[in-house]
This record gives structure tokens, sequence and C-alpha cells, in this order.
């Protein structure tokens, strides 16, 4: 059976040891062949083979490993119900649906209850199986679930964070009035009370840290470990020592009473900095994907259809293929379609780059989130929902932001192994401390142990590259510019080579009317006749041809005869006279001399123009020139290339002359021509074998199997015509001056995720020693970690302001 591909939102995970876990023990599954697991999205990507496993077997694994699966959740009200046995059907419908993890119907309220994987399944699928049903679902509620899961968490978090530090400042006060530097703070003598000080450790110890026994329960459990393991050790013994400290003082009697050094608030001050510095890396992480938010934002919330005659607004979801839907000036397009009456200028600048808004009329596709500027249209649905061009964007952005570059898998062999050896470290740092520096001082020993313990959370480490990758494919996307995964954003800064397709790439694609040189006849009268000709003919130039005269104003006429002569051109009789356009053979053919005409074709040849004679009753009449004309911003690109250290190839099945006419023009030095399709792959091969990086750039269909054979394959094109397939990386914008800013934005996304590697082994190398000699008492390695984690994700951040 075929293999299948699912998303899974996983909560319960605290650092990179996590994630790393779950990936191991998704792997182990009979039937999975593929499993990544990304610590700062909470997702797994899974590929696995139906027959052999399922979803609920992983999302079992998954809560056998510790954590949980979070699923959306979502009401509806039901409509057309008669008897249990629809709700019966309803709810067994509905059950059966991929994604669909548990659906309740409840025939006496009416309503229906739905758990299910927003990555497989949507509310429109669900509502649109109900219809099928013989039923009608209306969702209860406008605010979609998706989401409703990080905001609560945000919430607890911040109630957390509060009772934490509310019971916790007490204990601070009272551990900071002990320096000499602080003695003339005032303390009240009840806070030094052994007893006050357990009251106020106790709820933070084992009520707001619950989470970190629960987790470091659940990952020994398992036989490993993670962050929680750490805390729950450094915490646990700063309050039990000090809980035996207390008990020791309360069994004391007479003047040799009094209260001891404890380390409750060590305990408790650590786990109020480690929730606040999860509430910051929850925040921050969220601003991360505000590409996708933005990019979500882009569609439009409501359709107006016509339906039955009648015009109805309903939400994007309802809409279906073959709906005609009515889009006023100044509205956004809701769908990709097909317009079917009206003309207006679309603003396709979300799509294309391009400020200046295209024509529409009758048979022009539209896409929808684009912008309907000055008239009324009606669109035919022809691409609706997850079909969508938008939808297709965004779900390569997803794709990006969820994968792994190869550079993570340093960080993540670093942090599956990091906990057991901390420990290790901690223990011995223990008995070194008890045993040689401060010999029987437990207190002492213990309060080192701690701070390695906790500086040691390898929680910077597993942000350090996926959050850089979020951030960085995100800002990409924003410039029009789509890595289809992390190993493409990483492998796209490697390149050397960039082997440019001639046509469609470099050039326009659409060949038009440059040339027109006519002799001994009337221009215009000239141009009619050739035009009205050449209207006959389907070939690419005639169509270049027939537009560039019309697009002078010249009316075509009907043709009496046409023939179409394969090798050498057409011939054809208007208004009694007989028209020939054609090669040199068709008017050598027809004994028609053409002088010195050779020497002005060679000329417009050696400019990369295609030239063909004229004849008007068996006389010479001159002489036309189309071209495949240069993008205006090839040339700017190709020396932005240049100056990034980029050798540019140009790869064309034209003959060398007009190729090197075009390389010349656009400032390429290094021409291949008269390359067939299927040799384009194995010139890729040969440079490729040289030892050189090679990113092929052309249409991803056409030149599909040389964007497979490259290093990094690159589509360029705009609209639905992208071959997000085909390539690794998309420019949407269909410009080469893309190809120059990708290459930026890989690099600077590489630096960003070195940076964050570097601080978060430095961060690691240096704390530990230090925490172990006893330079950092246990709150400020606390706070120290907690910082680490923040920092690496401000630092990702950052990538969102690049300027190209």
């Amino acid at each position: 059976m075929e293999q299948q591909q699912t998303t899974l939102q996983i909560a319960g995970m605290t650092c990179a040891a996590c994630a790393n876990r779950i990936e191991k023990g998704l792997r182990k599954l009979e039937g999975v062949s593929d499993a990544n697991v990304n610590f700062a999205l909470e997702k797994a990507s899974v590929t696995y083979n139906p027959s052999q496993t399922n979803i609920p077997a992983m999302e079992q694994k998954i809560e056998a490993l510790g954590y949980s699966t979070v699923k959306e959740e979502v009401d509806f009200k039901l409509v057309g119900m008669t008897c249990a046995a629809c709700a019966a059907r309803i709810e067994k419908g509905l059950s059966k649906m991929p994604g669909v993890n548990k659906a309740t119907v409840n025939f006496a309220l009416e309503t229906a209850h739905v758990e299910y994987n927003a990555e497989q399944v949507s509310i429109a699928d669900m509502t649109k199986k109900v219809d099928q049903l013989g039923y009608k679902a209306i969702r209860k509620e406008e605010e979609a679930a998706a989401g409703g899961y990080k905001q609560k968490e945000i919430r607890h978090k911040k109630l957390q964070l509060v009772v934490s530090a509310v019971l916790s400042l007490p204990l601070l006060w009272a551990m900071v009035s002990h320096f000499s530097f602080t003695s003339w703070i005032y303390l009240p003598e009840f806070l030094m009370n052994p007893w006050v000080q357990l009251v106020l450790a106790t709820p933070v110890q084992f009520i707001i840290g619950r989470q970190f026994y629960v987790g470091a329960y659940k990952a020994l459990r398992n036989k490993s470990a993670n962050m929680d393991v750490l805390v729950s050790l450094g915490t646990s013994a700063a309050y039990f020592y000090s809980l035996y400290l207390t008990i020791q003082w309360a069994t004391t009697t007479g003047a040799h009473r009094h209260a001891p050094d404890m380390y409750y608030e060590t305990s408790a001050i650590l786990i109020t900095l480690i929730i606040l510095g999860k509430l910051f890396e929850i925040l921050a992480k969220g601003r991360t994907s505000e590409a996708i938010k933005k990019l979500m934002g882009l569609q439009a919330k409501t359709a107006l259809v016509i339906r039955d005659g009648q015009e109805m607004t309903v939400p994007i979801e309802e809409v279906i293929i073959g709906d005609i839907v009515l889009v006023r000036p100044g509205d956004k397009i809701p769908v990709d379609g097909e317009v079917v009456e009206g003309i207006s200028a679309i603003d396709e600048s979300m799509l294309t780059g391009e400020s200046i808004p295209v024509e529409k009329r009758a048979g022009d596709a539209v896409i929808g989130a684009t912008v309907n500027k000055n008239g009324s249209l009606k669109i035919k649905a022809t691409r609706v929902g997850k079909e969508t061009a938008l939808a297709q964007i965004i779900k390569v952005v997803e794709e990006a932001q969820g994968s792994k570059a190869p550079i993570q898998r340093i960080a993540d062999v670093i942090s599956g192994n990091f906990v057991p050896i901390v420990v290790g470290i901690a223990v011995v740092t223990f008995l070194i401390w008890f045993i040689w520096v401060t010999p029987g001082d437990f207190a002492a020993a213990l309060e080192k142990a701690i701070a390695v313990l906790v500086i040691a959370c390898p929680c910077a480490l597993g942000l350090a590259t996926p959050t850089s990758i979020m951030a960085g494919s995100g800002r990409a996307a924003e410039f029009g510019i789509l890595f289809k995964g992390g190993e493409h954003l990483e492998s796209m800064q490697k390149v050397e080579t960039i082997v440019l397709d001639k046509t469609g790439t470099v050039t326009k694609g659409k060949p038009e009317l440059t040339d027109v040189r006519i002799e001994g006849l009337d221009e215009t009268e000239a141009l009619r006749l050739i035009g009205s000709a050449e209207k006959q003919s389907e070939h690419p130039l005639a169509e270049a041809i027939v537009a560039g005269i019309t697009a002078k104003g010249i009316t075509l006429t009907a043709t009496e005869h046409f023939e179409a002569i394969p090798g050498y051109g057409i011939r054809a009789m208007i208004e009694g006279k007989e028209v020939l356009v054609g090669t040199r053979k068709l008017l050598q053919r027809e004994n028609i001399p053409f002088g010195k005409t050779t020497e002005t074709m060679e000329q417009l040849e050696s400019e990369g123009k295609t030239a063909m004679l004229i004849a008007i009753d068996k006389r010479y009449a001159g002489i036309v020139a189309v071209a495949d004309t240069i993008k205006e911003t090839s040339k700017e690109a190709i020396t932005k290339l240049k100056q990034l250290g980029i050798e540019v190839i140009m790869i064309t099945g034209d003959n060398k002359r007009t190729a090197q006419a075009i390389a010349n023009e656009v400032g390429i030095d290094h021409v291949l021509a008269e390359v067939l399709p299927e040799g384009k792959a194995e010139e890729v091969k040969k440079l490729q074998a040289q030892g050189k990086k090679v990113a092929m750039v052309g249409d991803g269909i056409n030149d599909a199997p040389a964007l497979a054979t490259a290093d990094v394959g690159i589509a360029i094109g705009t609209g639905t015509d992208i071959a997000m397939e085909a390539a690794d990386v998309t420019l949407m914008r269909g410009e080469l001056t893309s190809i120059a800013d990708a290459i930026f934005i890989s690099r600077k996304t590489m630096a960003n995720i070195k940076q964050n590697l570097f601080w978060a082994l430095g961060y690691n190398t240096l704390g530990i020693p230090i925490a172990a000699i006893g330079l950092l008492a246990p709150w400020v390695a606390g706070a120290a970690m907690a910082l680490s984690s923040v920092s690496v994700v401000l630092n990702a951040l950052r990538l969102q302001r690049v300027k190209l």
C-alpha cells in the first residue's frame, strides 16, 4: 500500500531530549518508515504504511512515552435528525474520516462534538461529510478551535508564574538579607522561621513543580532522561535537605536552637525562573510563525456566491468547485477560478510582487487572495480549500518550518546524550566538594551539585536550529521564496554554480514582434496582409506576429486559402493576393529573389531574433523578426549573482549564435547551447563531477530531470504554474533576482543557526565547570538557564527583519 504522511501536535516536551525520544519511539513502530519531531513547533511528522499501523497507534506510543497529542475540538449544531439512528449514522460517518479521533453525537441536544487532527481534516471536510449523509452541520462557534490550545497554555503558564512568584518572593527576601552588603534591608523575623519557609516553598515544589516530577517520572519509566529529571533532582535536593534541617531544628531544644541556613528559596526560585523562561519561550516561539499567520491573513473569510439565481454570503470553507462567485470592486478574490463575466484589473502583488494590476476578462484565470481593483467579476471556482495556490504556498512554508536541516543532527546527538552525562558530572561535583574541598560540608557540596544540574539543561541546544529555520523560511516566503524543507535552506548557501534555463527564466518565454522592415509596399497594408495570413497558424511565432500587428491597431481580414508548409513557412490567399511568410528556403523554392537580405537576417539572428522573409504576389516584400525578449531584471540578477561569487551558466536548446547573443546581453559568460531537454541533466552531472555544488533553475516541468539531478532545483514562475513538486525551491515572483535573494537568506539563516549553536554549546561548556567550582549560586544558574533559551529564540527572530 502507498505510504502516507501525517502530522501530530505534541504536548509535554520540555527539551530536545524529549523530541529525540519520541522520534526514536515512533520509528520503532511497525509500518513507520520515517518520523521527525520538531521541538520548537511541537509537531511530529510521520511517514507510515496504513496497512501496518495507524494514527491511534502512534498516539498511544507517544502517550506511553509520557507525552500527549493535542487534538483540536469543534462542536456542531445538527439539523435534520429524526431518530437515534440518524445520530448513530452521523457519528459513524464522522468517526471513519481520516484525522477524526473521536466523534460523539447527542440526539437529544442535536449536537456533535468532534476531536480531530487539523493537519489531516478540516471543519469544512466534516460539514461536507454530514451534508453527504443527508443532514446539515452548523458550527456552533465562529472562532476556530485551532490556536486555542496555545492560548490556554500561555494563560496557564501566567497563572503558575504569578502564584509561584508570590510564594517565592518572601523566600528571596529572606535570602538576600543574609548578604553583608544588604544588611540595611528590613526583614520581618517570622520569615526566618523554618516552618514559614516550609509553608511557602511546599506549594511551589509540589503543585507548581508537579509538572517536572510527572515529566521526570515518565522519562525515567521509559529509560531516558530529560530537562525535567535535572530540574526535579536539583530542586528536590534543595527542598528535602531543607526539610531535614527543619525537622532537626524542630527537635532541638535549649540554647543551641537557632534557625539553620536552609535552601527552600533555591528550589522555589528555580521553579519560578524556569516557569518564567518557559513563558517567554512560548511567546517568542509563537512569533517565529508570523509568516504563516500573515499568509493565512491574506485569505478572504467569506465569499458571495450565486446559487439558484440567489446571491448569498457563505464562509470560505463552504465554497465548492463550480460555484459562481461574485467579486465586487475592492474585494479579495476568495478562491482560485476562471473569469466567466466582467472585466477588471487584479492586484496580484501578494503572489507575484508586481505592483501593477493585471487586466482580467472572460476566460482568464484568477488566484485566491488577490484583490479586485475596479470592476465587478463573476468567477467560476476551479480550486477551493487546500487546493488553492495560497493554500499550497502555506503548506510548503509549514512543511519547511517543520522540517529538519542536516546541521540539526549535531544538536540532536548531543542533547540526546546530554542529561545522563550532566547527572554524572553533578554527582562527581558533589563528591569532590564533600570529600576534598569542604570535607563533611553536605550543604556546600549539595549547592554546587544543584547549580551543575540546573545550568546544564539542554533547552537552548534543542531550540537553536528549528527556530532559525522557522524564522528564515518564513521571512523568505514574505519575499516570494519558498524553500521546500530545512535541508534545502541549508544546501542553498553552499551553491557555487547556477545553471539557468534560457526560455522563461532569463527570457520572458513569450515571443514578441521586434522588427518590421517592409520594402516596396505601404507598411500598414503589408502588415495587414501578413497578420491576416499568420492568424490562421497555431505556431507560437505566428501568435507573436499577430499580437504585435494587432497591437498597432491594424484590423485583420479573413483568408481565402491557407496552407502551412512544415519546415518552410506558410502560404495564404487574401483578397486575391498570395502571401508567403517563412524561411530563405521557402522563397528559394518559389524562385523569388531576395537580394542582399541574407546579411540583414544574419544580423538579426546574431541579436537572438528569429527572422522571416515576406513575399507578396511572388515579389520579395521585406522581413519581420520575432524574439523571446529578456526579462527586465535578468541583467541585474546576473550581476548580483556574480557579486555573491556564483558562477552563472546558461543552458538552452537554441543555436549557439542566438544563445550567445542573449548571454552577452545579460552578462552571462558561459553558455551551453543546442542541448536537448533530456541532455540538461547530463550537463548538470558533468558540473557536479568537477566537484561543484550546482543549482538548476528552470520552469520545473520541462526541466524536471535536471532539477532533480542538481544539488538544488529551483522552479521559477508565477501563480498556479509554480512547479512546487518538481523543485526544492520555488520563486513565486518569476524574477531571477530572487535567486540571489534566496542565497542571501540561506546564508543569513545558516549564520544565525551557527550563532545559536555556538551560544547554546558554549553556554553549557562554560556554565558546567563554572557551576562545579562554586562560582554560581543555584538560583543564578536557573536564571541563566532560562535566559539561554529565550536568547536563542530572540536571536532567531532577528531573521524576520532581514532586508533584501
